[in-house]
């Protein structure tokens, strides 16, 4: 087991936008999460997923800048498997808006054994520990 979190996108996104309301709490969190050397691990969609919201909300100089902050992180790959049980996750929760990207990353979480870095409740919901300062 790794000693890290695994990010989702709302805390990525947050810290990029000062106008964001967890912008504060993302840099907070960010450096909480540094000083106890614990690893942000992205999941490859995550990191693509935030990168076209960067980009979409704040324009491709912004977007370049945090491809720059973000070179370090440690990006993995759902497997075929981790994606078939997010599948059987969201269909166990129908009454739930849950995606198949929450849903995902709350499968490799446990997977890996890893808390979520979340500002979503709907890792509550799925049951996942999420990741608290």
């Amino acid at each position: 087991m790794m000693h890290g979190v695994l990010a989702d996108a709302g805390p990525l996104y947050a810290a990029a936008d000062e106008s964001d309301a967890h912008h504060q709490r993302a840099h907070r969190e960010s450096q909480a999460l540094e000083n106890s050397r614990r690893q942000i691990v992205i999941a490859y969609r995550t990191f693509l997923e935030t990168h076209a919201l960067v980009l979409a909300r704040m324009g491709p100089r912004t977007a370049s800048l945090w491809l720059s902050y973000m070179s370090d992180a440690m990006l993995i790959n759902p497997s075929l498997d981790d994606y078939q049980q997010a599948l059987m996750r969201v269909r166990a929760l129908p009454d739930q808006r849950i995606t198949l990207f929450d849903a995902t990353v709350a499968v490799m979480a446990a997977n890996l054994g890893l808390e979520v870095w979340t500002y979503d409740h709907h890792f509550d919901v799925m049951r996942v520990p999420v990741w608290l300062t």
